[in-house]
C-alpha cells in the first residue's frame, strides 16, 4: 500500500484489510504521535463531553477563560428540564493566578454559585494549567462539601495527562462517586442507558421503545439526566452501553460495586436496534417481555426497510468513507451501510480498541482501509485511492471532504437531527440520499478523485 506523505511512526496504525479475509493486529488505544496533526479531544474534553450534559449540574471550568468554550451549548444535546448545562462558568484563571495560585479565586466561584443557586451538585474541572501550577482542587471541593452539604465533585482532567480516552474514564469515576452513597438501593425491574447524550432526542426515542415493550428506563447516563434521576441507578436490574469508549469503564466497576449486569448495544441501524432491544428484553428474563419486544421490533424493522427503499435504490454501489469517534458507531454504520448497498472502503475511529477493530475487519470487504487516530492528510490520501463518494464525520471532517468534492453527513455531537433508532435510519438514509445524489456535484470542476 503506497503511503506517500504519512508519518514512518504512523504506519502500523494504519491497515488494509487482507484480500485473503485473515485478519491483522493494528496500533490503537495510545497517545497520538506527535506532530501527526490527530483529530482527538483532549482530557478535559473528554470529560466533559460524558458529565456536562447532566441538566441540573453545575460545570465550573478551573483554568484559562478558552477552556470554557468547549460546552454542550454548541452540541445537539437536548433536555427536558434544567438548561443549565448549555452555559458555561469559568475561575479565568490570570497571569497573576498562575504565579501566586487559583485556588482561592475557585473557592470563591464556589461560593458565589451556591449563594445564588444552591445546585445539588457541581463539576470542578482542573484544565491544564492547574495540572501544572498544583491547586488543591480536591481539598477546596472537600471543603465546599463540608460547607455546604452539597455534592462538590473534582475532575483532575489536565489536556496533557493522557487522551481522551482517560477524559472518559475521570467522567465515569465522577460518576461513580457521586453514586456511592446510594449503592445499596434495593433492585427494581428496569434499565439505565449509559453512553447517550441525547443528541437531538435520541434518548427519548430509545425510551419510547422501552416503554412499548414494557422496560422502566430508571437512569440515563448522561443524556438529560439530572441529579436525581442519577441517584436512582443502583437500583437497576441491567446496564445498557451504548458507547463503549465512554462508558464501559463505568459498566465495568458499577457490575463489581453494585452487581449490575451490563450489555454492549447500539442503537444505531435496523440491525443493531433491533438486537439491541431484543438482548435487553431476554436478559431481564420475562417471556412476556421478550414476547412483546419480538413484535416490535419485527414490526418497525419492516415499516423502515419500505420508508428506505426508494433511497437504497439510488444509493446501491456508492463508496463510504468513514471517521467517527468511537469503535460500536463505526461498527453500526458499516453494517447500516451495507443494507443500504453501499460499500465501505475507508473505515476509522479516534478511541477504537483492539476488539472494535477485530470486528471491523471481520464486516468490510477486502481492500478496505482501516485507521486508528488518523488525520486530515491521511485521510484525503485514502478517501482519493479508493474513489468514496461519501465521508461521515464529525465538524473537523466536513471542510476535508469538501474540498474534495465529495458527500458529507455530520454523525458527530454538534448535529441536530436524530440518527439513532429506527426513526433515525429513515433520516440518514434521506441525508445521505440528499448529499450524495446532489446535482451540485455536476457542477464541482474540482473533484480529482
Amino acid at each position: 500500500m503506497q503511503t506517500t506523505g504519512i508519518l514512518e511512526e504512523r504506519k502500523s496504525s494504519i491497515l488494509l484489510k487482507n484480500r485473503k479475509g485473515s485478519r491483522a493486529p493494528i496500533t490503537c488505544d495510545r497517545a497520538s504521535v506527535a506532530g501527526a496533526v490527530s483529530q482527538r479531544a483532549c482530557v478535559y474534553c473528554g470529560a466533559r463531553v460524558v458529565l456536562n450534559p447532566i441538566t441540573d449540574a453545575f460545570h465550573i471550568v478551573h483554568g484559562p477563560i478558552g477552556c470554557a468554550s468547549y460546552t454542550w451549548d454548541i452540541r445537539g444535546s437536548l433536555t427536558s428540564g434544567s438548561t443549565l448545562f448549555r452555559n458555561s462558568f469559568s475561575t479565568d484563571l490570570r497571569e497573576k493566578d498562575i504565579v501566586f495560585g487559583g485556588a482561592e479565586k475557585l473557592k470563591a466561584a464556589i461560593d458565589e454559585i451556591m449563594e445564588k443557586y444552591a445546585p445539588k451538585l457541581i463539576f470542578v474541572y482542573a484544565t491544564c494549567i492547574v495540572g501544572v501550577i498544583g491547586d488543591d482542587v480536591e481539598a477546596v471541593c472537600r471543603q465546599a462539601e463540608k460547607t455546604y452539604h452539597n455534592r462538590v465533585i473534582p475532575v483532575k482532567a489536565p489536556g496533557f495527562s493522557g487522551t481522551k480516552s482517560q477524559g472518559y474514564k475521570l467522567a465515569c469515576n465522577a460518576i461513580l462517586q457521586l453514586l456511592a452513597p446510594h449503592e445499596n438501593q434495593p433492585k427494581q425491574n428496569g434499565i439505565n442507558i449509559l453512553g447517550d447524550f441525547n443528541l437531538a432526542g435520541e434518548i427519548w426515542i430509545i425510551q419510547n421503545y422501552f416503554r412499548e415493550i414494557g422496560v422502566p428506563v430508571i437512569s440515563t447516563m448522561t443524556g438529560d439526566a439530572n441529579y436525581e434521576t442519577l441517584i436512582r441507578a443502583p437500583s437497576a436490574r441491567l446496564n445498557l452501553v451504548q458507547c463503549a469508549g465512554s462508558s464501559l469503564y463505568l459498566a465495568q466497576r458499577m457490575e463489581e460495586k453494585m452487581g449490575i449486569p451490563f450489555l454492549k448495544v447500539s442503537f444505531f441501524g435496523i440491525e443493531d436496534t433491533t438486537n439491541s432491544l431484543l438482548q435487553a428484553a431476554k436478559a431481564l428474563g420475562d417471556k412476556e417481555t421478550t414476547a412483546r419486544a419480538e413484535a416490535f421490533t419485527k414490526e418497525q424493522s419492516a415499516k423502515v426497510r419500505a420508508a428506505i427503499a426508494p433511497y437504497c435504490e439510488k444509493l446501491r454501489g456508492k463508496r463510504a468513507a468513514i471517521y467517527v469517534g468511537g469503535g460500536f458507531k463505526a461498527i453500526s454504520l458499516i453494517r447500516q451501510f451495507r443494507e443500504m448497498g453501499v460499500e465501505t472502503v475507508v473505515v476509522g475511529t479516534q478511541t477504537g480498541k483492539p476488539e472494535d477493530y477485530e470486528t471491523i475487519q471481520s464486516l468490510v470487504n477486502p481492500g478496505t482501509v482501516i485507521l486508528d487516530d488518523t488525520n486530515p492528510t491521511e485521510l484525503e490520501a485514502f478517501i482519493r485511492k479508493t474513489h468514496a463518494d461519501l465521508l461521515v464525520g464529525g465538524v473537523k471532517e466536513r471542510p476535508l471532504a469538501y474540498k474534495l468534492g465529495i458527500a458529507f453527513c455530520d454523525h458527530n455531537h454538534e448535529r441536530k437531527h436524530a440518527l439513532a433508532g429506527y426513526e433515525g435510519v429513515v433520516n440518514f438514509a434521506q441525508e445521505i440520499n440528499l448529499s450524495v445524489n446532489s446535482p451540485v456535484w455536476q457542477a464541482v470542476s474540482s473533484r480529482t478523485i
